[in-house]
């Protein structure tokens, strides 16, 4: 398979034509090889248009994000030079390489032990990525790197994930696909004087992350 006709392909196809104009962006996905960052058995699936599956565990099957939310995503987000970030559920840390080259400093944060390795070792094979891989729940952040300017949920979260507002600086922003099949939105939230508060920015669909189920709810 031509890997670099096939990203070429996919940000005529996928990322130009859906409005992401930043481009930073479009250099960074034209220049990462997304196929290093998936196992071997899906490469062939790489460029494609979908959530490509890249672990079954007990909590699931982890997908990375569709290359045009990604692109998407990031470009709401608004992300600059300087900002500090956490990529919450980075699976085998495509996002967080994308990230790491609008970013000053990025933290990938994944629950999983084995993706968590998959990821240092493909951010390992990228000149130039600086990227600080860690392990632990997803659902509680890494208060140790934080206040971050940008939480970035490489997934989907049932509600507004709230809890990880104390980790923004003032001002901070938290990008996250957010709600329950078929209403979930790409969302970007703002946090201001202790309040959560965000807006919705475009149609987008993911797998939920590990943790970010919505609490049961009571019934009489």
């Amino acid at each position: 398979m031509d890997f670099a006709a096939a990203r070429r392909t996919m940000v005529d196809s996928q990322v130009r034509p859906n409005d992401v104009t930043d481009l930073r962006i479009v250099a960074a996905m034209l220049d990462l090889p997304r196929e290093r960052f998936v196992p071997d058995a899906e490469q062939a699936l790489a460029y494609a248009d979908l959530d490509v599956p890249v672990t079954r565990g007990r909590t699931g099957v982890r997908r990375l994000l569709k290359p045009m939310v990604i692109a998407k995503l990031v470009q709401a987000a608004g992300v600059q030079e300087t900002d500090h970030v956490l990529d919450v559920g980075c699976a085998t840390g495509y996002s967080s390489a994308v990230l790491a080259r609008l970013a000053g400093s990025v933290v990938a944060l994944e629950e999983d032990a084995a993706l968590a390795r998959f990821t240092k070792d493909a951010l390992a094979a990228m000149s130039g990525t600086r990227v600080e891989v860690v392990t632990g729940p997803l659902i509680a952040g890494w208060p140790p790197a934080a206040p971050y300017d940008l939480i970035f949920l490489s997934g989907a979260s049932e509600v507004a994930p709230r809890a990880l507002g104390p980790q923004l600086k003032e001002g901070g922003r938290l990008a996250a696909i957010v709600g329950k099949p078929p209403a979930t939105k790409a969302m970007l939230y703002r946090w201001i004087d202790g309040d959560f508060s965000g807006w919705p920015v475009f149609d987008a669909s993911a797998a939920r992350l590990p943790g970010f189920a919505a609490p049961p709810a009571f019934v009489f």
